[in-house]
């Protein structure tokens, strides 16, 4: 459907538009676009690796669209006033959004299986598409993270997969309503809590969301899926979870620093499950991952196998590395789910913990700080320690009257220790300063690809700053 046609991309470089921006080149258009990375000097290797592979990028001035047949990608969010935007207009080009031409090759796949729920939606994603490339199915995979097990010197920000089989499956957001563009055969719904919308706009996006698929797959442990379930008259379902009643059921769960063991119940039949990737969380995404193979087809036991050769996402509990004892973690954690997911992995075994977290705006901040504190302050002990840096921010108009020292009044109030710091840099030099033999740092945040190379720098100074102590 693709074929032919000519998209500009803007915001090339963004988690969700890089990987669909492969997806439909290699479904024969004409792919070529703009970052404001790129126009700031920041992540070189990307842009260098779109053009390598035949994409044009021009400087988000406007130059790099010249033709009224030319599509351009763009937010919803992003301003008419935007250069690009605005040269568009002028030409009369038409306008689709990143999740209007992703529904676009999703629906037109002869089978399908769509990812969403408030967490996990990456990980539970890159499972599946892996669990089917073992099996053989040779699936097109959408993510918004880089998947490690299709990472190689070809594709090194393999955040999607172009394959020839019949099956495409994707991870589908909830946080601008787009969910509702998409029409899957599978619909895994992972669990329903706060984030980007109230809980009653979420309740009505995941309702529908289940209600449009031929087979949902959902969350028996949580009680908001639970209810969605109860309440629509769904043609077949299968529920993954901890506790009895799950057809996919998780039993003598035993958690390790780098993944973990269990037994997962189906059918009667009890199977032994080995992870490389850690946490309770990651064994329920292999529940609703396995489950949600199972119900396209794919046997229990290769199925199984597959994810225990699942080596997990850039930036979900990556670790960058250790040095004189103190582990640096990047990680993806940015609403109250994640974070509390990945707090509780690190507190199942000893050691500080160091948290570092960038809130990923403004607007999340007024949405949900109070409920971003409290999962720091429940999770975290005396000894713990956490630092924010001032919130993302790209330009805009967007209300920056509530900031992160908002959270970290409110984590001081509950009795954490808790510092804000606005620069960032200065966030890197407090954590080097701080951190001793034993400690878990770990730097949480969303949308801005820098923070891995922002943990990276951390590790390189503690082995500097730690080094030069032990020398004098």
């Amino acid at each position: 459907m693709s074929e032919h046609k000519s998209y500009y991309f803007c915001g090339i470089g963004g988690s969700g538009m890089l990987p669909l921006a492969m997806i439909v080149k290699a479904a024969g258009a004409q792919v070529s676009g703009s970052d404001r990375a790129l126009d700031q000097g920041r992540l070189a290797d990307k842009f260098q690796w779109l053009q390598d592979r035949g994409i044009k990028l021009f400087d988000q001035d406007g130059s790099g669209l010249v033709d009224s047949s030319q599509i351009l990608v763009a937010s919803a969010a992003i301003e008419d006033t935007v250069p690009d935007v605005a040269r568009a207009i002028a030409l009369g080009c038409k306008r689709m959004t990143r999740a209007e031409l992703l529904a676009e090759h999703f629906n037109a796949a002869p089978r399908s299986i769509a990812v969403g729920g408030t967490s996990g939606k990456s990980t539970v994603t890159g499972m599946i598409g892996w669990i089917l490339t073992e099996a053989g199915r040779d699936p097109t995979i959408m993510n918004g993270a880089v998947m490690k097990n299709f990472v190689d010197a070809y594709a090194p920000f393999a955040s999607s997969r172009v394959g020839v089989g019949d099956m495409m499956v994707s991870e589908v957001d909830e946080s601008d309503g787009s969910i509702a563009l998409f029409n899957p055969e599978i619909a895994v719904l992972n669990n329903v809590s706060l984030d980007h919308k109230s809980l009653e706009e979420l309740r009505m996006l995941f309702g529908d969301f289940i209600a449009k698929s031929r087979h949902a797959i959902w969350n028996h442990d949580d009680a908001e899926s639970h209810a969605l379930v109860g309440s629509s008259n769904l043609a077949k379902t299968s529920s993954f979870g901890f506790f009895d009643g799950a057809d996919y059921r998780a039993l003598q769960v035993e958690e390790k620093s780098l993944g973990s063991s269990f037994v997962m119940r189906t059918g009667g039949t009890d199977y032994p499950v080995s992870l490389q990737v850690p946490g309770r969380h990651n064994v329920a995404n292999a529940l609703a991952a396995i489950a949600a193979s199972c119900a396209i087809g794919v046997p229990v036991e290769i199925a199984i196998s597959a994810s225990g050769s699942f080596r997990g996402l850039a930036r979900r509990f990556d670790i960058v590395g250790t040095t004189n004892d103190i582990t640096v973690i990047d990680d993806f954690g940015h609403n109250p789910d994640k974070i509390a997911a990945t707090l509780q992995t690190l507190k199942a075994f000893p050691g500080r913990v160091v948290a570092f977290f960038q809130p990923h705006g403004f607007g999340p901040i007024k949405k949900m700080g109070a409920e971003l504190a409290v999962v720091f302050s429940e999770n975290l002990d005396d000894d713990d320690r956490v630092i924010l840096c001032d919130p993302v921010y790209f330009g805009g108009t967007v209300d920056r009257s509530l900031g992160s020292d908002s959270i970290v009044d409110a984590i001081t109030a509950a009795g954490g220790n808790a510092e804000h710091i606005a620069a960032r840099w200065e966030c890197g030099d407090r954590i080097v300063e701080i951190s001793k033999p034993g400690d878990r740092i770990v730097i949480m945040g969303a949308r801005d690809d820098t923070l891995r190379s922002f943990a990276q720098s951390i590790l390189a100074g503690i082995g500097r700053d730690k080094s030069k102590l032990q020398a004098d």
